[in-house]
C-alpha cells in the first residue's frame, strides 16, 4: 500500500527466471537465466560456420548485449505475490517491456499481496490521481501478540492470553470509522528529521511518530475462523496504515494484535478485475514477441487513472495551442461550465491535463504518446 513501506531482507523474484530479453536485431524475446546475473550471449561463429581459431590472447573482447529501450505508455495493475517487494515488481516489468520509464503508485510490503498499479511512460504523470484514490483491503489480525513492525515479520513486544469475542469486535469498529487519529507504525516511510522512520527503527533508535488524521470509509468484520484470528475488510483514504489498525484494535480489546495477512483489492479506479499476474503478463509478452498479439493489449490506457475527473474534447486547432503549452479560451456553447481539473482529448485521444476557469483552459501536463500505447479495456466492477 502507499504507506505500508518498510525495509526487509532482499528476496529473489520468482519472475527472474521468466523475464524476457528482447533481441535488438530480431525483436524477439530470449529467456533469461534464473540467476539475476545474466549470462552474456555467445559470439556468433564466423561466416561459413567456422569458429574463431585465433589464440585466446588475440581474441577481441566479447560484445555485451544491450537491449534497446522503447516508449511504452499506460497502466499495468499487477497482482503482486507475497514475498516480492514493489521495487522488484517494477524492475521485472521494465525488463519485460524494455520500457524507458516505470513506477508504482503506492508501495505494498513483501508480506502483502494484491493490487500494485504500475505506470509506464507518460502514465507516470497521472500517478498522483491514483495515489489520492480510495483503497480497499482485506486483512487478518492475529490476536495475542503485538510486534514492533505491527505485522508478522517483526519481533514480539507484548503478549496476552485474552481473546476478544465477536460482539466485542463489532462494538469496537464504529469508533474506527470516519475521520480518525492514527499513529503510523515505527517501521514506515515517514521522515523524521530527514531520515526514514524505518531506518531509525532498524538502527535501534526509539521512534516517536505523531498521530495524524486519516479517513476510514468502511470497516467490517468478515469472519472469525478461530479464537486467535479475525478477518476484516476496510475501505480507506490516502495515508491510512492497516498495520496501525491491527495494533490499535488489539490494544483497545485488551488482547494485543498484529497483521497476519494483507491483500489490497482495489486502488482508485483500478479494481480486482483489472489485475494481472506476473506469470500471465510474461506469457502475453512472449506471445506478442512471436507475433501472436500486441503488447498494447496487455496495458490499460493512460486515462484509466483519470476516471474521477471530467473529460473535455477540443478541436484540432485548439489542441495545437495546448500542445505548445498555450492557454485556450472557449466561448459560446463550447465553453465549459465548470471549474477545476480536466483531462483534454482531441479526436478521442488523450492530450493534456488542464485547469479550467471561466472558459479558459490552461494546460498543466501535456502528454506525448508516441510509441506503444495501452489499449486494454478496463473491467467494470471491483
Amino acid at each position: 500500500m502507499s504507506n505500508e513501506s518498510r525495509p526487509t531482507n532482499a528476496v529473489t523474484s520468482p519472475l527472474e527466471g521468466e523475464v524476457a530479453e528482447r533481441s535488438k536485431a530480431g525483436g524477439g524475446y530470449l529467456s533469461a537465466a534464473s540467476n539475476p546475473q545474466r549470462t552474456p550471449l555467445p559470439d556468433p561463429p564466423r561466416q561459413g560456420g567456422r569458429e574463431d581459431s585465433q589464440p585466446p590472447s588475440q581474441k577481441k573482447p566479447k560484445q555485451q548485449f544491450r537491449r534497446e529501450k522503447r516508449d511504452v505508455h499506460g497502466w499495468l495493475v499487477i497482482d503482486k505475490p507475497v514475498g516480492m517487494t514493489s521495487t522488484q515488481v517494477v524492475g521485472a516489468i521494465k525488463r519485460l517491456f524494455s520500457c524507458r520509464r516505470a513506477g508504482h503508485a503506492g508501495t505494498l510490503d513483501p508480506l502483502a499481496s494484491g493490487s500494485l498499479p504500475v505506470a509506464l511512460g507518460e502514465a507516470t504523470k497521472t500517478v498522483p490521481f491514483v495515489m489520492d484514490g480510495r483503497k480497499t483491503y482485506s486483512f487478518t489480525v492475529r490476536w495475542g501478540e503485538e510486534r514492533d513492525s505491527d505485522d508478522a515479520d517483526g519481533a514480539v513486544t507484548a503478549t496476552s492470553a485474552h481473546r476478544p469475542t465477536r460482539d466485542a469486535i463489532r462494538k469496537l469498529l464504529p469508533s474506527y470509522t470516519g475521520t480518525i487519529s492514527q499513529v503510523p507504525p515505527r517501521y514506515s516511510a515517514i521522515k523524521v528529521d530527514g531520515e526514514r522512520a524505518y531506518d531509525l527503527a532498524r538502527d535501534g533508535e526509539i521512534v516517536e511518530l505523531s498521530a495524524r488524521p486519516v479517513e476510514i470509509h468502511r470497516l467490517e468484520l468478515v469472519n472469525i475462523p478461530d479464537p486467535d484470528h479475525a478477518q476484516f475488510r476496510a475501505e480507506c483514504g490516502k495515508g491510512t496504515y492497516v498495520r496501525s489498525l491491527a495494533r490499535d484494535f488489539g490494544r483497545a480489546l485488551g488482547s494485543f494484535g498484529h497483521i497476519n495477512a494483507l491483500r489490497r483489492e482495489s486502488v482508485g479506479a483500478f479494481g480486482e478485475n483489472d489485475m494481472i499476474s506476473l506469470e500471465r503478463l510474461t506469457e502475453l509478452c512472449h506471445r506478442a514477441a512471436a507475433g501472436e498479439g500486441s503488447l498494447a493489449d496487455a496495458i490499460l490506457p493512460v486515462e484509466t487513472a483519470l476516471d474521477d475527473i471530467p473529460a473535455l474534447a477540443v478541436s484540432r486547432a485548439d489542441a495545437a495551442r495546448l500542445q505548445r503549452g498555450q492557454a485556450v479560451l472557449l466561448r459560446g456553447r463550447d465553453a465549459p461550465i465548470f471549474r477545476g481539473t480536466v483531462y483534454v482529448t482531441v479526436a478521442g485521444q488523450l492530450l493534456a491535463l488542464a485547469e479550467v476557469d471561466r472558459g479558459e483552459i490552461v494546460p498543466k501536463r501535456v502528454f506525448n504518446l508516441a510509441g506503444v500505447v495501452g489499449s486494454r479495456r478496463p473491467q467494470k466492477g471491483h
